[in-house]
């Protein structure tokens, strides 16, 4: 069944329009299911909740403008950076639902102005974390296409617990200043196709999680292709972690460009997340004016307790079930211009070195007057200009055709094993070599 709507058509309440789009929503549902379609116009409403088999199907010129009051947003209990709380409902949420649909050319605006101002300067006025744009927790068979997506309150897209979901040709635009505004978070999801965005945010662009070591379910993100996808102005291109307890593996990105990006590929943890980062492919990928292009990090410390000694330290500890480790991860057929931090920033834990890695036809030229930049959030680690590939507690790690252009050192490595370069070059002078660096 489909129903068509105008903005004469639905009849509001103190200029909002939730309460008329909302029972649209339910009559549908208890019917069957079917295709809302909103023509174009503006439809000022709240946080509303999809059902199953319900499709939202937005035309050209049709925008859904969210408030920005917190009072039109129910608190409802998901995940918020990994941890099951009370939180304000999405602008669009979705709960146990299965066959859902968000399409069209038309426009979801979160209005997120004034909840950024708040975050920055009266923190303390917010009851509870702030509205995500779209968020599904234990949904399947989710269908996100077309749709242009601006100015979130906080995440945009976060599908938690999900399964089978498509993610095709999304437009999400956030400003480069406003606060934690990831493009696209699937958490422990299993399933996950996205496909032919564009995205330019003020945090990561998108971002695969799995939940922290206070998650009582832990459930791994798996099975996740990336393809096609254009990435600007976030902290990473793509990035995995550093919530990751539940493990993330399975994961393909290819054929995408990343632009003024902090870093490109980035994967991120710390001592008491454990979990496992495993089986990552990330192929044929252009990246410009990025601080780092590949940063693996396990002495991440943003968040709570970040900077206590037991993250810092590295002198090796006892390893148990808290103990994180990336694994498995391959990079081919990359080329990153105007780099200005390193080529690469790989670290591992004394007790648990990354291992498997390899590097494969990759080319990096470093930015011609490079801003000073710190390739990973690490505890110790200086400002850096002109680096090659900086590398400790690694095992197992190959380049081969390396090429770069415009460094001071190819490599710095220390308290790593198996390191292997061959057929490789340091501003176009041959480099090979093999061995423990201990």
């Amino acid at each position: 069944m489909n129903i068509q709507l105008t903005t004469a058509d639905l009849q509001g309440k103190e200029g909002l329009l939730t309460e008329a789009i909302q029972e649209k929503i339910d009559e549908l549902h208890q019917q069957g299911g079917g295709r809302i379609t909103f023509s174009a116009g503006r439809y000022p409403t709240g946080a509303l909740f999809l059902k199953s088999n319900i499709e939202l199907h937005l035309l050209l010129g049709a925008t859904l403008v969210f408030s920005d009051d917190p009072k039109d947003y129910p608190v409802v209990v998901s995940r918020w950076e990994g941890v099951k709380r009370e939180v304000y409902a999405s602008c669009l949420y979705a709960e146990n639902a299965e066959n859902i649909a968000v399409t069209g050319l038309g426009m979801l605006d979160g209005q997120g102005q004034r909840w950024w101002k708040t975050f920055r300067e009266n923190r303390e006025q917010l009851a509870y974390p702030r509205p995500k744009l779209i968020s599904f927790d234990s949904c399947q068979q989710i269908t996100l296409k077309d749709i242009r997506l601006v100015n979130s309150p906080s995440w945009t897209v976060n599908p938690i617990l999900c399964q089978d979901l498509t993610i095709d040709n999304l437009r999400i635009k956030n400003p480069a200043d406003s606060p934690n505004t990831d493009g696209i978070d699937p958490e422990s999801c299993k399933n996950v196709r996205i496909s032919n965005c564009h995205i330019d945010v003020g945090d990561d662009c998108i971002a695969i999680k799995s939940g922290t070591e206070d998650t009582k379910e832990r459930v791994a993100c798996e099975n996740i292709t990336i393809v096609n996808c254009h990435m600007l102005h976030g902290h990473g291109a793509v990035v995995l972690g550093s919530e990751m307890s539940g493990d993330i593996r399975n994961v393909t990105i290819s054929n995408c460009i990343f632009q003024d990006t902090d870093r490109g590929i980035r994967l991120k943890s710390r001592r008491g997340r454990g979990g496992t980062i495993e089986d990552i492919r990330v192929n044929n990928i252009v990246m410009d004016n990025v601080i780092c292009p590949f940063t693996l990090n396990l002495y991440y410390f943003c968040g709570p307790k970040g900077k206590e000694k037991y993250v810092w330290d590295k002198n090796p500890y006892p390893i148990t079930e808290e103990t994180p480790h990336f694994r498995r991860i391959h990079f081919a057929n990359i080329s990153a211009r105007n780099v200005h931090a390193a080529a690469g920033f790989v670290y591992g834990l004394a007790e648990q070195f990354i291992s498997d890695i390899t590097f494969q036809d990759i080319a990096i030229s470093m930015a011609e007057h490079p801003i000073p930049g710190k390739p990973a959030m690490m505890t110790g680690i200086e400002e850096m200009t002109k680096q090659g590939f900086y590398i400790g507690c690694g095992r197992n790690i190959q380049f081969d055709r390396i090429n770069l252009e415009g460094v001071t050192e190819a490599f710095h490595i220390e308290n790593s094993r198996e390191i292997t370069v061959t057929q490789s070059f340091e501003n176009r002078q041959p480099l090979a070599f093999q061995g423990d660096f201990l």
